[in-house]
This record gives C-alpha cells, structure tokens and sequence, in this order.
C-alpha cells in the first residue's frame, strides 16, 4: 500500500528555513539602511525563487521518492509559501511594533518625497499621506504581508514547479501491490 505522505508537516520544516532566510535578509537590509530600496524587494524575489526551487527539490526526492507532479509541486510550494508568510507577518509585526517604532515615519516621508517628485498638488499629497497612514500601522501591515506574500509565493511556486516536477513512467516506477 502506499505511504501517504502529509504535505504540511513535511514542509513545516522547509517554510521555517525560507522565513529564517527572509527574516535574516530583511535584518541585513534594516541594518546596512537599505530596507526601503525598491532593487532589493527584486533581489530578494530572485533569491525567493531560488531558495523555493531547492525546497521543493528536497520535497520531492526525500519525501516522495524523487517523483513529483507539478499540481504536488505547486501544492507544497503553496504551504512553503504560508509559513513563511506567517513567519515574515510575526517579524513585520515586531519591527514595526518594538524594534524600530520610526520606521513607519520613514517610509510615510519617502512615500510623500516620491508623489512630490511626480507633481502631484500638496493637498493630494495631503490626502493620500492621511489615507496611507492609517493603513501604516503593524497589526494592519502584518495582515497585508501575510496576503501579499502568500500571493507572490503561490506565484512563484506555479512558475518553479515546472522545473521541478518529475513523473516517472507509471508501468515501470510503481511498486506491484500486495497480493493475498
């Protein structure tokens, strides 16, 4: 009989490594002053991919016998993706919150600086800054991060499980079954 293998505790382990390596690149960037750079948001997704396309490879190969399809893949990477986006919304939450209370502060006066730049009229920028600020607020923010990374990581896992799958032929690759 086969082994039912379950999707959520094979890779709880697997998430918590790609939020660790969320977390540590995000302290990097916070410390280095580089968190509110646009080009590393793009960095980070390049090594999201990456670090998603090896999770899923040892998915595959440790708990499915090196066989993987790709709706399996898309699932696993579907799971990977929620815990870290947990893990990155508990983070979000403790820097916004405790470690740097004035980081909202920045990122509202850069926000603010970009819609001058573009000429938008002060009493626009007014409003949009009022608005903005109330979503600005670490309970609120981590809820969005759990969406929009949870989003990004679906995403990505649909566009790594391509590479990653791996069918085997079904007449030669499954074992015969138990014959009473």
């Amino acid at each position: 009989m086969e082994e039912k293998v379950n999707v959520w505790k094979s890779n709880l382990t697997n998430g918590l490594i790609l939020g660790l390596a969320g977390i540590v690149y995000s302290l990097v960037m916070y410390f280095l002053d580089l968190s509110l750079n646009k080009s590393q948001g793009y960095v980070f997704m390049i090594i999201l991919v990456v670090l998603l396309y090896f999770l899923l490879v040892s998915y595959r190969d440790n708990y499915l016998h090196g066989q993987i399809s790709y709706g399996q893949a898309v699932g696993a990477g579907a799971v990977i993706s929620l815990y870290y986006a947990i893990m990155m919304a508990i983070f979000t939450f403790i820097l916004y919150k405790f470690i740097d209370t004035g980081l909202t502060a920045k990122q509202l006066a850069l926000a603010e600086e970009m819609l001058s730049k573009k000429g938008m009229p002060q009493a626009s920028i007014d409003t949009a800054m009022q608005m903005q600020a109330k979503f600005m607020k670490p309970g609120i923010m981590s809820v969005f991060v759990i969406f929009g990374s949870a989003f990004w990581g679906i995403v990505f896992s649909l566009i790594v499980s391509i590479f990653v799958k791996k069918e085997g032929n079904p007449l030669i690759d499954t074992p015969p079954a138990n014959q009473n």
